[in-house]
């Protein structure tokens, strides 16, 4: 019996101190927002937009244009340009050995909350589509983690339809992109592919 209600006491000690820690926490606004580590042109945008004179204001990471995808639509379902990918035909090849430069931005998948804006990893995808034309292996060094300059073979069907498209439609040796997806802008090199 003692035992019983030594528990029962033991688990109402918990029960009441969870409570009281719980009850106890700061409430916060549902914005998250990313402190000063945030780049500067990102503190600056977002410190005009709210007409504040703070540059060292935080960033609120929900309004910050790199977590919007161009004209509204995900990474991954347009081209650079805003229009919808056209179908693959049917003389595309069903899969190719690919390379990959991977830019990174804040906002995309498994990026850090520190990366860079959207609009800067764009401006390094183009820097470095310049370099990939003449030096792959080159621009896959300068690439963010993930990129490879052999990163295997792509199946038809797997990839979402913008990057798809520029990869199916990349000509053997040459370099396409980029291409926004959903981990970042993507420079892909056709290195072969299948019948």
């Amino acid at each position: 019996m003692q035992k019983t209600t030594s528990a029962l006491l033991g688990a109402l000690v918990l029960l009441v101190t969870g409570l009281v820690v719980w009850g106890a926490r700061p409430r916060s606004s549902s914005a998250v927002v990313v402190p000063a580590m945030a780049s500067a042109t990102a503190v600056l945008s977002e410190v005009e937009r709210e007409g504040t004179s703070d540059a060292g204001a935080a960033v609120d990471i929900l309004r910050d244009p790199s977590f919007q995808g161009i004209r509204g639509t995900k990474p991954g379902f347009a081209l650079l340009d805003g229009t919808k990918p056209p179908e693959l035909s049917a003389e595309a090849p069903r899969a190719v050995r690919f390379g990959v430069v991977l830019v990174q931005y804040r906002g995309a998948e498994r990026a850090p909350l520190a990366s860079r804006s959207k609009a800067e990893a764009l401006g390094l995808a183009q820097t470095l589509l310049e370099t990939a034309k003449t030096d792959f292996a080159g621009a896959v060094e300068k690439g963010d983690v993930g990129s490879n300059a052999a990163a295997g073979w792509m199946p038809r069907g797997v990839l979402e339809p913008a990057p798809e498209y520029v990869l199916f439609t990349t000509a053997p040796g040459d370099v396409g992109g980029p291409v926004d997806t959903p981990t970042g802008y993507w420079i892909v090199k056709n290195i072969g592919k299948s019948k």
